[in-house]
């Protein structure tokens, strides 16, 4: 059975995931991958959107569940996405044109997670919204044939920042937050797929960048509460570098080398961190890429890192510069 509430989807056009519009912080709306209704009750799933996770009547404290529409032998694995925006902005019916091509092949489930906007609460409500999200989804697995330690978190841009806390602290019972009832679940996730997220807020102070890092405007002092060279402690706290360790999930990182959002050495710290560490990371350039304007061979890479590390599947997974229109001049 279909199941639905027209207030969780933003009933803009749908797009191929591979094809959206580019994310960016000044301005993005953050629905790039939203679908229609009526586009979604023709795809080959089931749905139930805005689901609490929380148990809060806040809106933002929701998810929607996609499912194969035949039912599966196994449980399925799941990937979780977060939407862009810069914390300020965007929705979670982002999420559903970037997952559908996972869970109409049948092999994945998939869910769509909201949360709490910057202007309504400050870092870490964010991430303790995610967790409480990722503790909904393996307590309720059964009823929904879910594979709870198959488990990918997916985001772009902000977030891919989310996506990125979210792997890197599953270790940390300090950061778990109070939120929902299933505070005896762990919130440790199989798989990041970071999608030009930004991995050490100090550094972005002094990396050339099309945002002003040292205003109390910018998207991180927003999120924080404060300029960034204002709430250091604040900022090292917010940054997944500094959660690396052994035994966190092997991490997919794609971003673009000319991105003047989310500068590009973000993501080569991350990569350093991760591989000092011991942490599989499989980081992939997109030579003359901004933020976001990726080929659709993008789409590809995040398929079969996600079919070696959730599905088994032999092979490698290649990490390769991709090839944009930019890069072949």
């Amino acid at each position: 059975m279909i199941r639905f509430a027209l207030s969780a989807l933003v009933l803009t056009l749908g797009v191929n995931a591979a094809s959206a519009q580019p994310d960016t912080d000044e301005p993005d709306p953050g629905t790039t991958g939203a679908m229609t209704l009526e586009a979604l009750e023709q795809e080959p799933i089931t749905f139930e959107l805005d689901v609490p996770y929380a148990q809060t009547d806040n809106p933002r404290q929701r998810l929607d569940l996609y499912l194969p529409e035949a039912p599966a032998d196994e449980p399925l694995p799941v990937i979780v996405f977060f939407h862009a925006g810069g914390w300020s902005r965007g929705d979670k019916a982002d999420g559903a044109a970037h997952v559908m091509p996972f869970v109409r092949s049948g092999e994945y489930a998939a869910v769509s997670v909201g949360h709490r906007l910057s202007d309504e609460a400050t870092w870490p409500a964010q991430l303790h919204d995610g967790k409480a999200a990722i503790r909904w989804i393996k307590a309720n697995a059964d009823a929904h044939g879910l594979d709870p330690d198959r488990l990918a978190v997916w985001g772009r841009s902000s977030g891919g920042h989310l996506a990125l806390m979210l792997g890197m602290t599953g270790d940390e019972p300090k950061l778990e937050g109070d939120l929902g009832p299933y505070d005896e679940v762990t919130s440790e996730v199989a798989a990041v797929v970071n999608f030009f997220g930004v991995t050490d807020m100090l550094a972005l102070i002094d990396q050339p960048s099309d945002v002003d890092r040292s205003s109390p405007e910018a998207p991180e002092a927003l999120l924080l509460g404060s300029a960034l060279p204002e709430t250091e402690e604040q900022a090292v706290g917010a940054s997944p570098v500094t959660y690396v360790s052994d035994g966190d999930p092997p991490v997919l990182t794609l971003h673009g080398d000319e991105d003047t959002v989310v500068p590009y050495d973000q993501a080569v710290r991350l990569d350093v961190a991760l591989t000092d560490a011991g942490v599989p990371s499989y980081f992939i350039t997109v030579p003359g890429a901004g933020h976001g304007d990726f080929p659709e061979e993008a789409g590809k890479r995040v398929a079969i890192f996600l079919s070696r590390v959730l599905l088994g599947e032999e092979g490698e997974i290649p990490t390769e510069p991709l090839v944009t229109q930019s890069s072949n001049g």
